[in-house]
């Protein structure tokens, strides 16, 4: 198949919306179990699988169709209750969607043709598949060729035909012209049986008043027939100009039909269309419709709508028409949403960013240049500017800001193929899905959460014997979490396992060498030993965890994108692993503050107030704060640096986790937009640093990781305590 540029922009546009209604698909089949009515959901399954068949058909991807097909007849079953739900179904179609989806990949690799290797995988999932469809006692699966035998909407979903309902008044004149009522009535049944036929006679006259050619004769037929309502209409055709008759699908058939139209594709949004593409009116009356609809109004009438023609026809019945109208509107909602939506490059958002952080850097710099010429009229240009660069700033940010739940929903089908690998019962469960941050962070984070999620399962939810001995309930319980904390996202990875055991830890560090036997160690200290490299208490090996790999890499990551990960757990109860993020790693609003000649900034985010060092404070590291005990850090010390200090120096009051820190610093140089930059390798391992910028006069500042600095130093100050009382 020779694809050109156009046809190459069509399948990345087929690709992504395929693997998104693919992921639709999963999500879904991993909530069938939940115990609510599943209705709605295998619908939405089986309309997502048969989209993908249909465009993979305009493509001329037949591989893709052949192997969608087994799957739809597979969920068409599902939806017409020939099979139940059940996790032996669920655990054969996931693998299944996972094959579309690399059969999707292969085509806009360039591989358009069928690969044998592909199909062997294929073919063996098609045949875990089809037990379902004989237990089911559902129809032959069909090739692709063979399925244009059954009536199929263009488009839209497979329904059994047959059930139709045909009222026939044949013209008085049908036998003067040669037309025999009963040879029509034969033919019928070459395109099925007639289940039941009544003959009307209610039009003949008195046996003095009959003529011997007139027909007086009416019938009204249900027949079942695999053909469809266009083909029946042809059996009359030689008779249709002076005869009435009618097709319609019988009570029993009308739901079938009203579930076909719903799952029609959303190409036209014509009412006439969709009851054409699904098989309840045929061309010919959607015309007879639409010339009549044009005479009345020609004829200066109100304007009947189409729907309501076709029923005083009766071509068509009410419901059908109904629910034909929902579909339309359906479908222009759906394409209202649309054109309010496009799909942006990512690349391109980011160079937006990018230029933005060099516009934020510029107009700093001229607003300083301003500041000094002290004009009036310049100041005012200036402070408008900067209102507007902040402003266009906080939309192209907010452009990246996705929620964390698409991530968290990806790990549902992972702890459901996991635990059964581990022959655990563990549910997830997901709270905070709709918490915000940046695409960026989003797309670096997956990694290291699947560690924590792997590991969560491995080692800390007990088999359900264990649990069970415990007094546990024997489904273990893993928890995703996460929400907004002072500028920053925290997203927590909870279990109700067994939790860490500090003594054991600790032994295993000792017995590595990785700390002295005497060693005295806060909680956090020891646990946070699991993140070094090589380090593992597991008695096996898996092939999940227990290598001593995977940790280490948690937390180097995390510390990459300016995190820091913290850890509780109680013996017994289970374990909390907590990753806290930058909701952003571009631009944010940043508090400058000078401690000699040098300039820091500190997200704003976490500042909560600014006071004034007395000098009565002496030389304690903490002061009284309005009745409460604040310790401080002086930055001067931290940083060694020896200009001479200030008269009066102030503090910074943050906030890390709902405890409260001062900063000294010696000025308080108010806002500032900070765009990040990052530090080089030279500063990769100094901590309490996340980055720096560049101010308006084109001097560095240092931007402040206000936990990692703050933990570290209570880190330090907790060892000192330690080594005193030993």
């Amino acid at each position: 198949m020779n694809i050109d540029a156009e046809m190459k922009a069509a399948l990345v546009t087929f690709t992504i919306e395929s693997l998104e209604l693919l992921q639709d698909m999963e999500d879904s089949l991993l909530s069938l179990e939940d115990g609510a009515d599943p209705t709605e959901r295998i619908n939405s399954i089986f309309r997502a699988a048969h989209t993908i068949k249909g465009s993979s058909g305009l493509f001329g991807l037949d591989h893709i169709v052949k192997f969608t097909h087994v799957v739809e007849s597979v969920l068409d079953a599902l939806r017409e209750g020939k099979i139940e739900v059940s996790s032996d179904l669920v655990a054969v179609l996931l693998p299944c969607c996972d094959h579309i989806a690399l059969l999707i990949r292969a085509v806009v690799d360039g591989d358009v043709e069928e690969n044998p290797d592909m199909t062997t995988a294929g073919d063996a999932l098609l045949a875990e598949l089809r037990p379902f469809l004989d237990g089911g006692h559902s129809a032959p699966v069909v090739t692709v060729a063979q399925a244009q035998d059954h009536l199929e909407a263009s488009g839209g979903g497979e329904v059994e035909t047959g059930n139709w309902h045909i009222s026939l008044r044949f013209g008085e004149d049908s036998l003067r012209n040669g037309m025999d009522p009963l040879s029509f009535i034969r033919y019928l049944t070459t395109l099925g049986s007639i289940v039941n036929l009544t003959t009307i006679t209610n039009r003949i006259p008195a046996a003095a008043e009959m003529d011997p050619e007139t027909n007086y004769l009416g019938f009204e037929i249900d027949v079942k027939s695999d053909a469809g309502k266009e083909a029946l209409e042809n059996v009359f055709e030689f008779v249709r100009a002076d005869s009435i008759i009618h097709i319609l699908p019988l009570e029993s058939a009308i739901a079938d039909y009203i579930e076909l139209i719903r799952s029609l594709p959303e190409d036209d949004a014509y009412l006439g269309e969709l009851l054409v593409k699904s098989g309840v009116l045929t061309k010919r009356e959607l015309e007879d419709g639409l010339s009549k609809q044009k005479s009345d109004s020609e004829a200066s009438q109100p304007a009947q709508p189409i729907g309501e023609i076709l029923v005083e026809q009766q071509v068509v019945q009410q419901p059908l028409v109904t629910a034909a109208l929902e579909k339309q509107k359906q479908i222009k909602d759906n394409k209202a949403r649309e054109s309010q939506s496009i799909r942006v490059d990512a690349e391109r958002l980011d160079k937006l960013i990018d230029l933005i952080g060099e516009l934020v850097i510029s107009s700093a710099g001229v607003n300083l240049r301003a500041l000094q010429t002290a004009q009036s009229a310049l100041l005012e240009a200036t402070g408008e500017m900067m209102r507007l660069v902040e402003e266009v700033r906080d939309s192209a940010l907010q452009l990246r800001m996705v929620p964390i739940g698409t991530t968290f929903g990806r790990f549902q089908r992972v702890v459901r193929d996991v635990s059964k690998e581990l022959g655990k019962d563990i549910n997830l469960a997901i709270t905070g899905g709709e918490t915000e941050v940046d695409k960026s962070v989003v797309e670096k984070i997956g990694d290291p959460l699947m560690h924590l999620v792997r590991n969560a399962m491995d080692h800390g939810i007990e088999p359900a014997e264990v649990r069970l001995q415990n007094g546990k309930p024997g489904q273990g319980t893993l928890r995703l979490n996460a929400y907004h904390e002072s500028g920053t996202i925290a997203i927590e990875v909870s279990d109700d396992g067994g939790g860490l055991n500090r003594e054991r830890i600790l032994a295993k560090a000792v017995e590595k060498g990785m700390v002295p036997a005497d060693a005295k160690l806060t909680d956090q200290e020891v646990y946070s030993l699991i993140f070094e490299p090589g380090f593992s208490t597991a008695a096996q090996i898996s092939n999940l965890s227990g290598r001593g790999v995977g940790m280490d890499v948690v937390k180097r990551n995390v510390t990459d994108l300016r995190g820091s990960i913290e850890v509780e757990s109680t013996l017994g109860v289970g374990t909390t692993m907590r990753i806290r993020l930058p909701l952003t790693l571009a631009i944010i609003d940043g508090f400058l503050v000078g401690v000699g000649k040098s300039s820091f900034v500190i997200p704003l985010d976490r500042v909560v107030e600014c006071v004034e060092l007395t000098d009565d404070n002496g030389n304690n590291d903490y002061m009284d704060l309005r009745g409460e005990v604040l310790p401080f850090i002086r930055l001067r010390n931290l940083f060694g640096i020896n200009d001479q200090p200030p008269r009066r120096a102030n503090v910074v009051v943050v906030d890390v986790a709902g405890a409260k820190t001062g900063l000294v610093v010696d000025r308080l140089l108010g806002e500032f937009q900070t765009v990040i930059k990052p530090l080089g390798k030279l500063f990769a391992h100094a901590q309490g640093l996340g980055g720096s910028t560049i101010l308006g006069s084109g001097e560095v500042a240092l931007i402040l990781d206000v936990p990692v600095l703050i933990g570290s130093f209570e880190q330090k100050m907790q060892r000192q305590a330690l080594s005193m009382s030993a």
